[in-house]
């Protein structure tokens, strides 16, 4: 089929139409699947296991103790989607990053409707972690589109081999990837953070 290749680090959902970002957030629970939207198809994964749920929350929780103290922005979970689709573009897409981090400027006002939906923004930073059925070809499209969108850096990490690749705004392909003896860094996107990988996966 001509969407197979369309998110190839999810599966899409069969015998379901076009959708808006709006209905993606709508859409109920459902047991062992996370859902996102791409050029308006609706495409699910699995829920993540223990070691990639852990991983995520240590660096969610490190953002958090380093942007919260400083005003720096907003550091979102799993659960916070965000609605990259361009002006222009017809169908919608909206991605699910394990962690994230937007800069205080670009936020929603908290008043505004925007601020309860979905942000229409790219994160400035994006963390994903690769689950056991997901590879580098896979989540470098997806990256891809994170980029495309407007994000700035993304750390994809993989628990298994444990290690990090780096992705930056303009790059085609990771810039770097991180082993043990390195650590996470900020960069121009969070100034002054760091956080060591054999920390991250102890």
């Amino acid at each position: 089929m001509a969407h197979e290749t369309l998110a190839p680090w999810a599966q899409l959902v069969p015998d379901v139409g076009p959708m808006t970002v709006d209905e993606l957030m709508e859409l109920p629970d459902d047991d062992g699947w996370m859902y996102e939207l791409v050029d308006g198809r609706l495409v699910r994964m699995p829920m993540s296991g223990g070691e990639a749920s852990r991983i995520a929350i240590r660096i969610a929780a490190t953002l958090f103790n380093f942007v919260e103290p400083r005003d720096l922005g907003a550091v979102l979970g799993p659960d916070g989607g965000f609605d990259l689709t361009q002006p222009g573009e017809t169908e919608e897409t909206a991605l699910g990053p394990d962690a994230s981090f937007v800069q205080k400027v670009r936020i929603p006002a908290r008043d505004s409707p925007e601020y309860k939906r979905a942000w229409h923004l790219a994160p400035d930073l994006v963390v994903e972690v690769a689950s056991p059925n997901q590879y580098r070809p896979e989540m470098a499209s997806k990256s891809r589109r994170y980029l495309g969108a407007g994000s700035r850096l993304i750390w994809v990490v993989w628990p298994k081999s444990q290690q990090v690749d780096v992705w930056r705004a303009g790059a085609d392909d990771p810039v770097q990837t991180l082993t043990l003896a390195d650590s996470l860094d900020g960069l121009d996107v969070l100034p002054g953070f760091t956080y060591p990988l054999a920390r991250l996966f102890a």
